[in-house]
This record gives C-alpha cells, structure tokens and sequence, in this order.
C-alpha cells in the first residue's frame, strides 16, 4: 500500500503503530544526527524523523530530498519532544525506517507555503502548484460544502436539478456573446449560454415547476476581480409562485448555507425598493453593515449667491461621525479622490463641527454660522462629526457620494470581517433610458415582468414602469437577482415591441419562446445567485478567482495552458472560416441586459 492514513489524521492515540503516508516534502530540516522532514498531502502535514545513528545509509538519502519530492515513507508512530500545537499532529512524528521515492521535483518558482513569495501572474501560470498551498484547499472545500448544501436545500425543497444545453443561438439578452462555429452547418454559429433563461422558463411551460442547476455560464465583457468570462449560477425556476414566494424560498437557501457553512444563524433579511436605495446609500447594492445615509440639503442651501449649490440638481451629504479633526491634507485627499473619473464629482463641500462646539467650512463665504447649524441639525451632527456635500446632476451625485461613502468607511474602519448584512433590493425600474441610442432597454431582461399596477401606463410612460423584480445584496456585492417574468405572449410581445425590436426581429431571437406561451404557459420566476462570488463573500475575500480552480487573468486569459490561442489553417478550413489579417476593427453592437 502507498498509504495507510493521510498526514492530517494520526495523533496520540496511533503511538506505536506502524504506518505508511505519502505525500510531498514541504520542508527539510538537518539538526545534527537527525533529519526532520514535513510531509504534505490534501488533509495535512506530518513530521518524518530520520536518525543517522540508527540507519546512516537512510538518513544520508533522505538528505538528498528535495522540496515537492513526491515520497512514499513507513515507519512506527511517536509522541514528540517539542509538540506543535499549530498542526494536527503536532503531537506525533514518525520514525522512518524506509522510504520509497515515487516522483522527483524541480525547485518550484515559489514557495509552497501559506504567505508565498509568489506574484500572482507567476502564480496563475504555474496554478497547479499554487493550488497545493493550504489556503488555496480550504477556499475550494468552502466551494464544495456550498455546492453540497445547496442541492440539499433544494432537493429537499422538490426542485429537479436539470441540465440545459451549452450550444445554444445568439440572443441580444446579455453581454456580448462567446460563438462556436459549426462545421456540420457552414457559416452558422452557436453561442455559449450567458444564462439558461429561456431554456428554465420553458421547463415551466413543461411542467417542471420547480428547476435549478449549479451551471457553468459564458459572458464575453470586461474582467474586474468579481466576473469571469466563464462563471457559475445557482440558477432557479419556479411556476405557480408570486414574488413572495421566491424570496422566502431562497431567503431560506441563504439561511441555510450561513448555518451549515459559517454556524451563523441569520434573521429575516430587510427589504428596500431601488428607488430607497439609491436616495439613502446612492447604489442599487447598498452596504448596510454601517449606517451613514444620505441627507438632501436643496430646500436648506439654495439661493445664498453659492453657484455651485444654486444651479445644482441635488445637493446631498453624509455624517462622517468623529472625523471633525481631519487635517487639510486629509481633506484635500478625499477631494482628489472625488473628482478621479472612476467617481467623477466636481469637487467637495465640508462642515467640521468640531468637539469644541466650534463650526468652521470650506462654504463659510457664503454661509453664516446659523446657517451651517441648520445644516448640522438636518444631519443630527453631534461636537466632533464632519459633514461631506456633493453637489450636480441627481445620478451622477448619488453614485458619486455613494463611492464617498464606502471610502470614508473604509477610513474609519467602520468594516469589520465576519460580519453579514443581507437585504432584498426590489422594485426596480422595468427600463432604462440610454441617451446616446436614445432608447430603452431592459434593466434586467426583455422577460421579466412589469408591476401588475404598472401596466396600464406601460406604453404611455415606460420610464415610470416599475419591475417584479429582486436582487439578493450581501455587504454591499450583488450575490444574485430575478425576477417574475412575463407569461403571455401579447404582453411580451408589447416588451419587445417599446424595446425597439421589429416584429420579425422578434421572431427570428425569441419565437420559440413566443410559440410555448401559446400552449398554457403558467405564472413562473426565479433567480441566479453567482455562486462563485457567493463563495468568495462567505470565505472572507475579495476575488472571485480565489474560488476557482483554474481561473482566467484580467485579460481573460489562462495562463497556464496560455489560452485563447490560435488554430491551425487545416481546423480554420474544416470551419469555412477565413481569416483577413490584419482582423479589421468593428464597432460592437451596444448591448445592455446585464443581469440574470
């Protein structure tokens, strides 16, 4: 046998017994007559004892060992002089007395270790090796218990986990596409899937009233560090349910894998409507593990000769409480960090109210210390608070004071690990209005449902109409959303229709679709949940490819097996494909329905 227990199992009670582990060499140590070797599998490390006394021959080979020699080792199991109280067993070693070699190693180009002297880049590349680190193996264990648990909840809810294809058509309902050629059908494509959307709502239509799948999903967009060209949903499908139901359901899941993964019990999560949450955090996502909320100031600072209040659309500020002793340089600090294109402010309005009682502004040529107190009352300013004031368009500003916001709480060290706030964000706008195109498109998807109330002024005046739909936000990153989608066919071809597609354009995307809600398609909805960045926020970090096996670079790039690469003439011929180099530049088709 190579083994007869992994290193991360034998403790005091296998003292005496004779055993055999394998595995690799983390670290070698020569201390005189003895050689002490950590060996490394899955599930731990254990210490090797060589003794030159005893056996010189063994001990002189083992010196010859390298880091990540693959080794088998047999030996008797023995208490330790100096115990280890930071490993499992760290209070045995065992006495070596063979060995057997299975795989040399070179040097690896960093250190196997928990803080490695490895960059990321050189990392990704040589991924395999990096994946051996310990950290590494506990995120993608975190990974697997979430999966686990997840088909448990829902199969003991009465969902089918139900597989839908990967070769699917082009559809404008997302991102932008990733396309296969075909070469049974010359000149024809296939699109990977950005979603399963229409595939689960045709499920409903045949009377699989309750689907999910943890699926592998494709989006061809820019790489930040939560999205992937290639991802996965918990994606979900219910008939017959209201948007109540949805959330309750899936509230539950998320109850669930607190419990099961974190041992925290969660209580019912909050809910606010988009438009609450972009007027009190200025984001659709809000963090709601601080307070400091948005106080509008028009009606308290217009017409005192100040331009830059007088002719603003919205005037709006927060209470960083306790920061009334900031320096100018910190001051000056977050101006510049207000006015970087990423957030795109004009530039910052402070009120110090000092713990002294003392007022002083960066405004104070234009208003008089009542009228800062005024101020300071609308915010309930307390001696030692700062008051920060942006002020311009009403979107701009609030996207702008809501990135302020997240800043200044980072600042003060308001956000604090291991700590979970959930809420349900809900009644978001059907559509929204893109200026260069002039034109609508759906915040979500063409398929999801306006408000039942909304209807009636649904062609009249679209920008009012308010979704059925919900985004699950936890500490301020959107973990999934859904929506109660449209069911019949009249309604969804008037969506289509204020969307700007033709009749026949509609027909040629969605008429499979169009064609099953003529057969009795039932009220139905659901939700995608990103399952790796939900892994990502219940593992405490920040990027989503900590939780993946073999993740892309920033450029969309693997690395490691140094992909996408190009194909041979013969394969490009077999497609009917013919490359024009060099490859003209086109100007991409504007596509916009981002979300699940």
């Amino acid at each position: 046998m190579l083994r007869t227990h992994t290193c991360g199992e034998l403790n005091m009670a296998h003292v005496g017994l004779e055993v055999t582990l394998s595995g690799w060499i983390q670290r070698s140590r020569d201390m005189g007559g003895l050689t002490f070797i950590d060996l490394r599998d899955r599930y731990g490390i254990t210490q090797l004892v060589f003794n030159l006394e005893s056996n010189s021959i063994l001990c002189m080979e083992a010196r010859k060992l390298g880091r990540e020699y693959v080794i088998s080792a047999n030996g008797k199991v023995a208490e330790r002089s100096n115990k280890n109280p930071k490993m499992k067993t760290g209070d045995v070693e065992i006495l070596v007395d063979h060995f057997t070699v299975l795989n040399v190693s070179k040097t690896p180009p960093f250190t196997i270790e928990e803080n490695t002297d490895g960059g990321e880049e050189l990392r990704m590349k040589y991924r395999y090796l990096d994946l051996r680190r310990n950290i590494n193996r506990k995120n993608l264990e975190l990974r697997h218990r979430m999966g686990i648990e997840t088909r448990n909840y829902l199969n003991n809810k009465q969902f089918l986990e139900i597989e839908t294809p990967y070769l699917i058509k082009s559809t404008p309902e997302g991102a932008r596409d990733f396309v296969v050629p075909s070469r049974m059908n010359t000149g024809q494509f296939y699109a990977l899937p950005q979603s399963p959307q229409t595939f689960k709502q045709l499920l409903m239509v045949a009377g699989y009233d309750r689907y999910f799948q943890i699926v592998r999903c494709f989006r061809d967009e820019d790489l930040r560090a939560d999205r992937q060209p290639e991802f996965t949903q918990i994606d979900c499908e219910m008939a017959f349910v209201t948007q109540e139901d949805i959330l309750h359901t899936f509230e539950g899941l998320a109850k669930h894998l607190f419990k099961t993964i974190l041992n925290i019990e969660m209580d019912d999560f909050p809910r606010i409507s988009y438009d609450q949450a972009m007027k009190q955090y200025g984001s659709d996502k809000p963090d709601i593990r601080f307070g400091m909320t948005f106080t509008e100031l028009n009606d308290l600072v217009k017409g005192k000769n100040f331009q830059v209040f007088d002719h603003a659309e919205l005037i709006v500020g927060i209470n960083a409480t306790g920061c009334s002793e900031y320096s100018r340089k910190q001051l000056d600090e977050l101006t510049d960090f207000v006015k970087r294109p990423q957030v795109g402010a004009a530039g910052l309005v402070y009120i110090r109210y000092g713990a002294d009682g003392t007022v002083k502004s960066s405004v104070d040529k234009f208003y008089s210390h009542d009228d800062l107190k005024i101020i300071l009352e609308a915010f309930n300013a307390q001696p030692g608070d700062l008051i920060l004031i942006l002020a311009g368009k009403e979107e701009k500003t609030r996207n702008a004071l809501g990135t302020l916001r997240l800043e200044m709480a980072k600042r003060m060290e308001l956000i604090q690990p291991g700590i979970f706030k959930p809420l349900w964000v809900v009644d978001f706008p059907l559509l929204e209005w893109d200026e260069e195109t002039r034109r609508f498109y759906a915040k979500h998807h063409p398929f999801t449902s306006p408000k039942q109330e909304d209807i009636p002024i649904l062609e009249t005046n679209p920008g009012r109409v308010r979704a059925n739909a919900y985004d699950l936000v936890i500490n301020g990153t959107e973990i999934g959303g859904g929506s109660i989608r449209i069911h019949n066919k009249e309604l969804q071809q008037k969506m289509f229709k204020i969307l700007g597609f033709t009749d026949e354009e509609a027909s040629n995307q969605f008429g499979f679709l169009m064609n099953a809600f003529e057969y009795g398609a039932p009220p139905h909805g659901g939700i995608a949940f990103g399952f790796d960045r939900w892994s990502t926020i219940l593992g405490g970090c920040d990027s989503i490819r900590d939780f993946i096996a073999f993740p892309k670079n920033n450029s969309g790039r693997d690395v490691m097996i140094d992909s996408p690469s190009a194909i041979s003439e013969a394969q490009l011929k077999e497609l009917g494909i013919k490359l024009a180099l060099p490859v003209p530049l086109v100007k991409a088709q504007k596509v916009r329905f981002q979300k699940e």
